[in-house]
């Protein structure tokens, strides 16, 4: 079954989705914020047409993966490691998309087994030098890393009622919970499967509560535990000029600092718009190869 429990060496679990040739170089996929191991059906599509093995997890409070309270970015690492070392493999491509970002970078820097990383629409550090992290950002964002910045309690009494509109959510219901996060050009892909993708995702990220999508929140505006000059493998960076989750200034801060970058900043495009098309998933999943 492509769905799996796994148990890691602190004695936590995570689910573990794995899909695609037993042999496959590994796709590690690291989902957004809120999110879970649900797969972007057309995504992992192109991955194993590439050959290579779909990997994704949900990140610890996620779904049924056991919390890890207090963790940072660079926690993540540790828990890839785990993984690869299950599925045998020596080598691994990364992706990550808006709070997979920053968790892609983490691998991109630590990851010994890291070829090649894919950012796409990743926030940026809180503390960034020259930046202000919430200039930008739709109202939701602006109140939720604003309770964030309160504290563990004061975030949690933001995120049960959120909770409440994810827990049951429909592709039709995401535009109206999601509402100020939305231009129209990411409205207009939340359609078709990857809409039911997207909601199936955010459903199993609540199913048992906030605490994983708390923790990241967290773990966003604490340093992240690496530096981006660790960096020295290949990596993509994507960022649309229209994005309301993540703005366009997360990903040209981005495309300055990090080393190795072929970075894609596109003017039009949003936050769920951006890199969301066979021709352009096809072209990046052949760049990353090239550096296996």
């Amino acid at each position: 079954m492509p769905l799996q429990q796994l148990s890691l060496p602190d004695g936590r679990t995570i689910d573990l989705y794995v899909s695609g040739p037993d042999d496959g170089v590994p796709f590690v996929f690291h989902h957004g914020t809120p999110g879970s191991y649900v797969p972007p059906r057309a995504l992992e599509r192109q991955v194993i047409g590439r050959g290579l093995r779909f990997v994704m997890w949900s990140r610890p409070g996620y779904g049924g993966s056991t919390r890890k309270a207090g963790r940072s970015v660079v926690d993540v690492v540790a828990d890839t490691e785990a993984v690869l070392a299950a599925l045998g493999a020596a080598r691994c491509v990364v992706g990550g998309r808006s709070g997979g970002g920053p968790h892609a970078l983490a691998c991109a820097a630590r990851l010994r087994q890291a070829a090649s990383v894919l950012v796409i629409a990743g926030v940026a550090p809180f503390e960034a030098e020259g930046l202000d992290f919430l200039a930008g950002m739709g109202q939701d964002n602006l109140d939720e890393f604003g309770a964030a910045l309160e504290g563990e309690d004061a975030l949690r009494r933001y995120l049960v009622p959120q909770r409440e509109q994810l827990a049951n959510v429909t592709s039709d219901e995401i535009v109206g919970a999601m509402a100020s996060l939305l231009p129209e050009v990411d409205r207009a892909v939340i359609t078709d499967e990857f809409g039911e993708d997207l909601a199936a995702s955010f459903r199993e990220a609540v199913r048992l509560g906030v605490d994983g999508w708390l923790d990241d929140d967290l773990a966003f505006v604490q340093p992240w535990g690496f530096e981006l000059g660790e960096i020295t493998v290949p990596v993509e960076v994507w960022q649309g000029s229209e994005d309301l989750m993540v703005p366009f200034a997360h990903g040209q801060w981005l495309a300055q600092r990090v080393p190795n970058a072929e970075v894609h900043l596109e003017t039009g495009e949003g936050h769920l718009s951006i890199a969301n098309d066979d021709p352009t998933n096809d072209a990046i999943l052949g760049r990353l190869l090239a550096a296996v």
